[in-house]
């Protein structure tokens, strides 16, 4: 590093530059009082087309796929560079001002959910898909989907950040956390060339929460980042990715509150993409 810095003795908010300067701060809270739309649909889910988000855009089109026609749902895209998850509606879903945030309506009392583990196991419970129920295959399920939901701060807010949003690039935070990337890709892959599955033979949640970052990533986000970590070792984190990338239901979800697709609000709103490459079952183009 050019600099070196000495913390001060009480830490002080300062202006930190890069691509998040214009909504952190170090308080919680609404901004601006503004509620959010709602549609006709029992679940109403307030996102991004970001690896959280996308968990659960893919959930809910994996139960549509599968027949669960009460699954259906309206996608409202959330703004996080323009700073909508500090409207108060948005902030009364989810007070940690993060997307996803959902809203089950679907029985007398509508509340909230959220955080994306949060919301992948309740839509699992309630509609018994992609989590088992017994023992030892739900322990193994909600472990992998705790070591993805624990992982991905590492990925996302270290690597990512260190290797693309940040202001100045420095080689200890970079290589700090492309080690972790890279060792998190390791966890997997041994996973892997033991279980079709992270959690064994069946797809369950777990495969959806770790897909959206180790496949964005095996896919070159950040830059192109595949070529910079060397994804392509991970043989057997490969094979899930490409097994996953064919879903139908994974290729839905992964356009939704996207610049493909800005909302959803039923199945019709798919054929209104104009790229139609984006479905299909090979994933070509590169997640940059």
């Amino acid at each position: 590093m050019s600099d070196v810095y000495t913390p001060p003795k009480v830490w002080a908010p300062t202006e930190s530059g890069g691509q998040f300067s214009g909504v952190n701060r170090p308080t919680a809270g609404a901004r601006e009082q503004k509620e959010l739309p709602q549609g006709e649909h029992p679940f109403q889910l307030y996102s991004l087309g970001t690896p959280n988000g996308v968990k659960v855009t893919i959930m809910f089109e994996e139960l549509l796929e599968a027949g669960f026609s009460e699954a259906e749902y309206d996608a409202w895209k959330i703004k996080i560079f323009e700073g909508d998850q500090f409207w108060s509606g948005f902030v009364d879903l989810n007070p940690n001002s993060k997307i996803p945030a959902l809203l089950d309506k679907s029985g007398d009392t509508p509340f909230r959910v959220f955080e994306s583990g949060a919301i992948l196991m309740h839509l699992a419970e309630k509609f018994d898909y992609l989590l088992p129920k017994e023992n030892p295959a739900r322990a193994e399920t909600l472990s992998w989907l705790m070591w993805q939901m624990g992982s991905a701060p590492f990925i996302g807010g270290g690597f990512g950040h260190f290797y693309v949003y940040a202001p100045e690039r420095y080689k200890y935070p970079i290589d700090r956390y492309a080690m972790e990337t890279k060792r998190l890709f390791d966890v997997a892959d041994q996973q892997l060339a033991k279980t079709e599955y992270l959690a064994g033979s069946d797809y369950t949640i777990a495969d959806i929460a770790a897909y959206t970052w180790l496949g964005n990533l095996y896919h070159g986000a950040y830059n192109r980042c595949d070529i910079f970590l060397s994804l392509d070792e991970y043989e057997n984190v490969g094979r899930w990715v490409k097994a996953i990338d064919a879903r139908p239901g994974a290729i839905r979800g992964r356009l939704v509150n996207t610049q493909a697709m800005d909302e959803r609000h039923s199945a019709a709103d798919f054929d209104k993409v104009e790229d139609r490459s984006l479905f299909d079952p090979l994933r070509k183009k590169a997640d940059v």
